[in-house]
């Protein structure tokens, strides 16, 4: 079962992205054989885009899933696979850029990486990745200087593409402004239950491909509900076509143009997650899912400790949430 591909703008290459890709994420940020081994069942399946970042902690397991792929002939060479990374904030500072994408190369085993992500539109101290993080370790984003940064690991060849992850359509036009190598991709929040409309289509229009993390809902917290899985709405329209609730939110962000990051140890459920690249939804669907109530899960608020009182805390000139 091959997954389709797209073309990202303002790539060193011509090459090509994967539009599902598997994610290592996930809190608490731990590393076990089950979830190791849950990147080679994927592999298997047919998956070639993994999504990680230094912030999970699990580049350098990612890296032992590569090699061992490689040794087992599951894949002929390194280029087979779309690799993505992000840079934590604690490294988004000018000269600390470099350091962390030759940190991420080597805890990965890899020449380059084929996308690297600035994580978040903000800084933090500089320091250990922690999370939660503390609001007063909280730094403006020298957007210029760190972009430049980012913009040279393209033209080293260590990133073929590098782009951004939960900015706004207003960052993305500061972004634009300064930019000599725009952005190829934003990866953001994105479902049936959080549309994104106006933002991609900014995006659109400025030629930056989106990609979807939580695509199906976001993680599950205690006490917390999954309004994408739980949509009566997309169980009706999955019923009727014989398909699940997240074979549908994934089809529907694919009819969208967009990319999508799932994140799955169950080896059926990979394989379902395949399943939405030979069935379409009807224009009925379209417009019934239009109008789902939106409801969005992650801001710059949500990475703070629960301890924390979020009243005294003005975060907006860092936060993600569209006007």
């Amino acid at each position: 079962m091959s997954i389709p591909e797209v073309a990202l703008s303002s790539s060193s290459t011509t090459r090509a992205m994967p539009v599902l890709g598997m994610g290592t994420g996930g809190y608490p940020f731990t590393v076990d054989a089950k979830k190791k081994l849950a990147m080679r069942h994927a592999i298997e399946l047919g998956y070639r885009h993994f999504d990680t970042a230094s912030l999970y902690q699990f580049e350098p397991a990612l890296g032992e899933a590569i090699a061992e792929a490689l040794h087992l002939g599951l894949i002929n060479s390194r280029s087979d696979l779309f690799i993505t990374s992000k840079l934590w904030c604690t490294d988004a500072h000018p000269d600390l850029v470099l350091p962390a994408i030759r940190e991420t190369l080597r805890n990965l085993k890899l020449d380059y990486l084929d996308l690297y992500l600035i994580h978040w539109p903000m800084s933090l101290k500089p320091g250990p990745r922690s999370f939660p993080i503390k609001s007063e370790d909280i730094l403006p984003l020298d957007l210029k200087s760190v972009w430049g940064a980012m913009e040279e690991c393209q033209r080293l060849g260590l990133a073929k593409s590098i782009g951004v992850s939960n900015f706004t359509r207003k960052k993305i036009a500061e972004l634009l402004q300064i930019a000599t190598i725009p952005p190829a991709v934003n990866q953001v929040e994105l479902n049936p239950v959080w549309q994104q409309k106006n933002l991609r289509e900014f995006c659109k229009e400025k030629g930056i491909h989106v990609i979807a993390y939580s695509p199906l809902g976001g993680q599950a917290w205690p006490g917390s509900k999954n309004l994408v899985l739980e949509s009566e709405v997309l169980n009706d329209i999955g019923k009727a076509k014989g398909k699940t609730v997240a074979q549908v939110s994934l089809r529907w962000i694919y009819e969208q143009g967009a990319s999508m990051i799932v994140a799955s140890l169950n080896k059926e459920r990979m394989k379902e997650n395949m399943g939405i690249f030979d069935w379409e939804l009807s224009e009925e669907d379209h417009l019934k899912i239009s109008q789902i109530p939106q409801c969005k899960r992650i801001s710059t608020y949500s990475l703070l400790s629960p301890q924390e009182s979020r009243n005294s805390i003005d975060l907006l000139d860092v936060d993600i949430v569209e006007d």
